[in-house]
């Protein structure tokens, strides 16, 4: 149980509450080490003054204080302010340096298995960096969740079939290449295809041919095009996923869940769940306060609707049972996931409850939004190659070998990125700009890493000449740093709860503020001073939580920068 927890729950039984307040922590921290509206909330059901409500409940509190409160009082027009013996701190930093990188760890849940998908990029199309976003957020979500004791099955789902790719192979018999392709050029082949479909209707006709032939395998030439084109994505996805570091369990396809769902639509078309319209078969969103929406089209071809009731099919089978189904998009795909799940709830009422759709908005450069349908595409790659430069500039060690030069600069790129995308709550846009990314003043995360750089090389340094001691000396004075490291399980947990990275964020971020001022006032490294031992303890444990809490935003810390 946190702190945080084991206040509330002492709040509760004292004051014999049932019902739902806050207790926070106050941004001021001359207000205590926590603050409640627990009077104001009960002082409007009761009909009564909060401030009387208020002084009542303080008096409470103050006779039955627990071990880890030294005082309360109220404050404003109705807050209670409590104040932490300086004691749970210490014993803090102590339970931090011996948990080590587990502190944090929250086995309450343990039992629960989470299904979360992905990532998607679809073959013959470029790995861009919208996908890129999705990866970070997903991978991120994942491992925090993970870190409260739940099983997460990590699954990506590729279009390997659809219009796009017969576009694709239209535009590679049309470039002339053969079989003789690489991810650039099934990205100008798709380029291509996609502008010809729009504007020549010949084109259009041999894309739509294509396609059907895709599906059905019934042309060699086509086959050897889609199989080889649909193997060089692949493989590069790989080593896109080994860079950005995270693994699958799961990688599904539409070309399998296309049959799948294809029949199960026409069973339950049967059963009144879905319609037929003008040739082809829809669901009637309309019944449900939705929109309608195709999912066999005249041609009796499966679309995305269809192919995501099979690839519910195909999740049931291969990774069922599970609390809950968890698929990140972009949210301009919620209207598409709105009718959907819709549907899958018809189709699998023993779902229902169990799938959720996170959605997140674009990343965008100043120039505006990308397409791979114009051809002006940025690639996840470009963008990190860009970081990757701009951090070798700023790499002043001398002494830095070539090779280390360019790890440290690699792991940089990737910190400036994925803190810049999981820095706000997940939904909006996002403008990204390359050098705010890559500072070292703050707000980024190379600044992150180099908090963490720093005290580690204190560490070093210390090594040979004070022994870290986690008692605290006689006189001290509990420190904001202290008081902000006791909070990192409670960040943790909301942050997983919530599906919501930007808590974990914001909290590393003044971490790491009040270390550098911690760092600037106090002289750590001080044979004369008893103070020192402890003083180096609440380092280390700065470095324990720095980098568990980087590792769950997907970032690594370098030994030196």
């Amino acid at each position: 149980m946190t702190l945080h927890d084991t206040v509330k729950k002492w709040l509760k039984d004292s004051l014999s509450v049932e019902a739902d307040f806050v207790l926070e922590y106050p941004a001021d921290v001359t207000h205590g080490d926590f603050a409640t509206n627990v009077a104001m909330v009960m002082a409007k059901n009761e009909k009564i003054n909060p401030r009387d409500l208020a002084e009542k409940y303080v008096g409470i509190l103050q006779n039955n204080k627990i071990d880890e409160v030294s005082g309360v009082e109220m404050a404003g027009p109705g807050f209670i302010n409590i104040t932490i013996s300086s004691k749970v701190f210490s014993s803090s930093i102590e339970k931090i340096n011996k948990a080590g990188d587990t502190f944090g760890e929250n086995k309450h849940y343990s039992g629960s298995r989470f299904l979360i998908e992905h990532t998607q990029p679809n073959p013959f199309k470029e790995f861009h960096i919208g996908h890129m976003m999705n990866n970070v957020i997903g991978e991120s979500v994942s491992r925090l969740i993970e870190n409260q004791g739940n099983e997460v099955i990590r699954a990506s789902y590729h279009g390997d079939v659809g219009l796009h790719v017969a576009k694709a192979i239209w535009g590679i018999i049309n470039l002339g290449v053969g079989t003789n392709v690489d991810v650039k050029t099934l990205g100008q082949a798709y380029s291509l295809g996609a502008k010809m479909y729009e504007s020549d209707e010949l084109a259009k006709a041999e894309i739509i041919d294509i396609n059907k032939k895709v599906y059905d395998g019934s042309d060699d030439e086509i086959n050897n095009l889609y199989k080889t084109g649909r193997q060089v994505s692949l493989d590069y996805f790989e080593k896109m996923y080994e860079r950005l570091g995270n693994k699958f369990n799961f990688h599904f396809y539409e070309s399998e869940s296309a049959p799948i769902g294809k029949k199960i639509v026409e069973e339950f078309l049967d059963k009144g769940v879905f319609e037929k319209s003008e040739g082809a078969v829809i669901f009637p969103g309309e019944k449900y306060g939705l929109h309608t929406r195709v999912f066999l089209n005249s041609d009796g071809l499966p679309t995305y609707e269809a192919k995501e009731i099979g690839l519910m099919q195909i999740k049931r089978e291969k990774c069922y049972p599970f609390n809950l189904s968890i698929t990140v998009t972009a949210n301009e795909q919620d209207a598409f996931f709105k009718v959907t799940e819709k549907s899958l709830e018809q189709v699998f009422p023993d779902l229902t409850g169990k799938v959720l759709h996170l959605s997140h908005g674009m990343l965008k450069l100043p120039s505006g939004k990308m397409s791979s349908r114009t051809g002006d595409v940025l690639t996840a790659e470009w963008i990190i190659n860009s970081l990757k430069n701009g951090a070798k500039e700023k790499i002043k060690e001398p002494l830095m070998s070539d090779e280390e030069r360019d790890m440290v600069s690699e792991t940089v790129a990737l910190a400036a990125l994925k803190f810049s995308i999981l820095r706000q709550a997940i939904g909006g846009d996002i403008v990204f700009d390359i050098n705010k990314a890559l500072s070292l003043e703050g707000d980024s995360g190379p600044y992150l890493q180099y908090a963490t750089v720093r005290a580690s090389a204190v560490l070093r340094k210390a090594r040979e000449v004070v022994e870290i001691s986690s008692e605290e000396p006689s006189g001290w004075q509990t420190t904001l740093l202290e008081k902000l490291l006791e909070r990192f399980p409670s960040v943790i947990e909301r942050s997983a709860n919530e599906y919501a990275p930007h808590y974990l964020v914001t909290y590393l971020t003044n971490l790491a503020s009040e270390f550098n001022s911690f760092y600037a006032r106090e002289k750590i490294i001080d044979t004369e001073n008893k103070s020192s031992a402890y003083r180096l303890a609440i380092v280390k444990a700065f470095v324990s939580v720095m980098t568990s809490g980087l590792h769950l935003l997907g970032i690594s810390v370098p030994n030196r920068m």
